[in-house]
């Protein structure tokens, strides 16, 4: 019997429930993905090209600037020559969501609903592959606090 291929560490929720945590200059490198009417265009692309050139892609955080544009964030330990580096200092709290990613909107506007929050992110914690696996589709909504 052959060991699955691991794509994605399994996800645990419970240290990203219901949280809040400050950053301090924590480091990412940033891109743009094309959408078209919030549907990703060039997702797999844009991944392919930050993985390609980062260590350790532990946390990608999505942010929905329009329906025609989403920029990713990939966590990293340290700046990373050529790409657009990036830091996020603040307060944030987080909240795990489990489903479909086209239940994406409800779980934003639950959030936004429930929490006073200036800027939200998305981290979708696996792709669809790895969910699949594991049984669980993990969405951490992380937000920005004042």
């Amino acid at each position: 019997m052959t060991k699955e291929a691991e794509c994605c560490p399994k996800f645990d929720p419970k240290p990203w429930d219901g949280k809040s945590f400050e950053w301090k200059n924590k480091k990412f490198v940033k891109d743009k993905v094309f959408c078209l009417f919030y549907i990703p265009l060039n997702f797999g692309q844009v991944m392919a090209k930050l993985m390609g050139k980062v260590d350790n892609g532990a946390m990608c955080l999505s942010d929905q600037t329009s329906m025609w544009s989403m920029d990713v964030y990939i966590e990293v330990n340290q700046e990373i020559e050529g790409m657009d580096n990036v830091t996020l200092s603040g307060k944030y709290i987080s909240k795990v969501y489990e489903g479909e990613f086209k239940d994406v909107g409800k779980w934003m506007t639950d959030f936004k609903k429930n929490n006073k929050v200036e800027k939200v992110y998305m981290w979708y914690t696996t792709c669809p592959a790895c969910a699949k696996k594991w049984g669980k589709n993990y969405v951490v909504a992380v937000g920005e606090i004042r």
